[in-house]
C-alpha cells in the first residue's frame, strides 16, 4: 500500500491523497471512507499508467 495523507478539508469531508502519485486525490464523508476512495483511485492511476505504457512513480517522500 502506497502512503497517503489525509486530513479535513474545509467543506466537511476527508481528503486523501497520494504524494508519490502527482494529482491522485480522493475524498469521502468519513475517513474510512477517504482510505477506502484513495485505494480505488491509486489502483485506478497505476493502472493508467500500465496501459499508457508509461513509468510507475516509486512510493518515495522527499
Amino acid at each position: 500500500m502506497r502512503q497517503a495523507l489525509i486530513y479535513p478539508g474545509e467543506d466537511g469531508f476527508w481528503v486523501a491523497e497520494c504524494p508519490s502519485l502527482p494529482g491522485c486525490i480522493s475524498q469521502g464523508e468519513t475517513r474510512e471512507e477517504a482510505v477506502a476512495n484513495i485505494r480505488e483511485a491509486i489502483d485506478l492511476y497505476i493502472e493508467a499508467l500500465a496501459e499508457d505504457g508509461l513509468l510507475v512513480p516509486d512510493d518515495t517522500q522527499d
